[in-house]
C-alpha cells in the first residue's frame, strides 16, 4: 500500500500532500419497541486526498481508489484556484508506525444472528416492563483500517474494532413522559456488551420511577453532579471552548480565555488524553500524523492549553496536542477532543453530602445545549439532597449556567473517576458521531441555576 500511494503523489509540484484510505466493515442491529427495524452489515473501501499549495488547501475525496493520481491532480488544482488564504502546518517529524488495536472478544467472529439474539433479549426485558410504552436497542460493530502517507514521509497504518450497544426505554402515564437510557461502546470487543439483562432491567425501573418524581422549584442549589454528568460537562460545556480552530475565529471567546488565567480552585484540572487504550476516544496518532498527547487544558485550577491541528498549532504559536480528526475519509481533519475528563482528587462522596443541607444529586444527562460560554443540560434522573442525605426523586430537572463561573463554584472533587463512550459520539462542522469519551468523579458546585416549577 505505502508503494502504491508514494506512487501517486511523487513529483506533484505543490508544498504538502497527504492521502487518507480507509476500509470499514460496520454490523448494526436496530429494534425500535417491538419491531426490527434495521440489521445487516455493509463493507466500505475509499479514500481522500488534502493538499496544501502556496497557503490554499484543496481536498477531493472517492470512492475508487484504483484512480488516485486523478484524484491527487484535483486536489492540486483546487489548492491553487484557492490561491494564498494563509495557511501553514507547524514542523513535525516524519513518523513510520503499524499497529493494531483490538482488545479481548472479536465481535467479527460473532454471528449476525447471536447479535440480533442478544438485542432482542434486551429489548424484551425492557418492553415486558409495566407503563414502558416504547424502547430502542442498538447495537454497532465497525471494524476499521486505515492509511495514511504524507509528502514529508509519514506512513501510518492502523486497524481496530469498535463496539457498542445503546439501550433506552420510554415510560408514560396520562400526559407525563420520561426516559432513561444505558450506552457503552468502545475498543474493548464484545464481551462488554454481553450480559447486560441487569441494565435493561435498570433502564426500565428508571423510566417507570421517573413518573413518579417531584418536580423541583426553580432557583440556585448546591448540586452534586455524578461522573457521567461530570464528563458531558467538561466535554460540552469546556472542551468545546478549547478546540483551537473555534478558538481562533472567535476574538470575544480570546478574550475570556487567555493562556495563565485562573480558572478554578488549585485542585482542578481538566485533560484531554488521546493515549486511554481502549477508550472510544483512543487513537496513538491523529489524522495528520501526529502522536497523541496527553494535553492538560486546565492545570491546578490554571487555564494552560488548547487542543491543536497542525495548522492552529503554527497559527498561534502553541504546541501540538495531536488532535486533528476526521470522521472518516469524506471528510477533512478538524480539531476535536478525544477522552476528556476531570482529573479525580480525594473527596469521598458522603463526604460531599454532608456539607450540603438542601441541593440537588444530578445523575446522567439526556440531552443539551451550549452558545459559548453558556451552557444548558437535562439531567437524566436526580433527587433531592436534605440535611446530608438523599431523600426524593426529582424529574425535570435542567441545570444552566455560565461555564467560567461554574468550574469556580467547584468546591469538591470526589476520588471515583469514571469513563463513558457509548454509540453516540461527538458533533461538530458536520462531522458526528466521533467516536470519544467523556469522565470525571462526583463533584460539588455551588449556586448553580436550576429550572423548575
Amino acid at each position: 500500500m505505502r508503494e502504491y500511494l508514494w506512487e501517486a503523489i511523487k513529483d506533484v509540484p505543490v508544498d504538502y500532500i497527504e492521502i487518507r484510505i480507509e476500509e470499514t466493515t460496520r454490523t448494526r442491529v436496530d429494534f425500535v419497541g417491538r419491531e426490527l427495524e434495521q440489521i445487516g452489515t455493509v463493507e466500505r473501501r475509499g479514500g481522500c486526498v488534502r493538499v496544501l499549495s502556496n497557503g490554499g488547501w484543496g481536498f477531493a475525496s472517492f470512492n475508487d481508489i484504483d484512480n488516485l493520481k486523478a484524484n491527487v491532480l484535483k486536489a492540486a488544482d483546487m489548492a491553487r484556484l484557492v490561491g494564498n488564504s494563509g495557511a501553514r502546518l507547524a514542523q513535525i517529524t516524519p513518523i513510520t508506525a503499524e499497529y493494531l488495536i483490538g482488545w479481548g472478544k472479536d465481535p467479527i467472529q460473532v454471528s449476525l444472528s447471536e447479535k440480533q439474539q442478544l438485542c432482542e433479549t434486551y429489548n424484551r426485558l425492557i418492553l415486558n416492563t409495566p407503563k414502558v410504552q416504547t424502547t430502542s436497542v442498538r447495537y454497532r460493530d465497525i471494524a476499521l483500517k486505515k492509511y495514511l502517507l504524507t509528502s514529508e514521509g509519514t506512513y501510518l497504518s492502523q486497524q481496530g474494532i469498535f463496539c457498542g450497544i445503546s439501550l433506552a426505554a420510554i415510560a408514560k402515564e396520562g400526559s407525563n413522559i420520561q426516559q432513561s437510557h444505558f450506552s457503552t461502546g468502545d475498543f474493548r470487543g464484545y464481551a462488554q456488551v454481553e450480559g447486560l439483562e441487569d441494565k435493561a432491567e435498570s433502564v426500565a425501573k428508571s423510566a417507570v420511577d421517573l413518573l413518579s418524581a417531584e418536580q423541583i422549584s426553580g432557583g440556585k442549589y448546591t448540586v452534586i453532579i455524578d461522573p457521567k454528568l461530570c464528563g458531558v460537562f467538561v466535554h460540552e460545556a469546556f472542551g468545546h471552548l478549547s478546540e483551537a480552530d473555534f478558538l481562533y475565529e472567535n476574538p470575544h471567546l480570546q478574550g475570556l480565555m487567555p493562556l495563565g488565567a485562573r480558572f478554578g480552585a488549585d485542585d482542578l484540572s481538566i485533560v484531554d488524553f488521546p493515549g486511554l487504550e481502549g477508550e472510544a476516544g483512543y487513537y496513538p496518532y491523529d489524522d495528520e500524523g501526529v502522536p497523541g498527547t496527553k494535553t492538560y487544558l486546565i492545570k491546578d485550577g490554571i487555564l494552560s492549553n488548547r487542543l491543536h491541528s497542525r495548522e492552529t498549532s503554527l497559527m498561534m504559536n502553541e504546541p501540538l496536542s495531536g488532535n486533528a480528526r476526521a470522521i472518516d475519509y469524506s471528510h477533512e481533519p478538524i480539531v476535536r477532543m478525544s477522552n476528556t475528563y476531570l482529573e479525580s482528587r480525594n473527596c469521598k462522596f458522603e463526604e460531599m453530602l454532608e456539607g450540603v443541607s438542601l441541593g440537588v444529586y444530578a445523575r446522567g444527562a439526556i440531552g443539551g445545549m451550549t452558545n459559548c460560554e453558556m451552557f444548558t443540560f437535562s439531567a437524566e434522573e436526580a433527587f433531592l439532597i436534605e440535611n446530608g442525605r438523599i431523600t426524593k426523586p426529582l424529574r425535570d430537572v435542567v441545570l444552566t449556567g455560565n461555564v467560567f463561573e461554574t468550574l469556580a463554584n467547584i468546591d469538591a472533587i470526589g476520588n471515583d473517576v469514571v469513563f463513558y463512550g457509548g454509540l453516540g459520539g461527538c458533533g461538530k462542522a458536520g462531522q458526528s458521531p466521533l467516536p470519544v469519551s467523556t469522565g470525571g468523579p462526583h463533584i460539588r458546585v455551588q449556586d448553580v441555576t436550576i429550572g423548575g416549577r
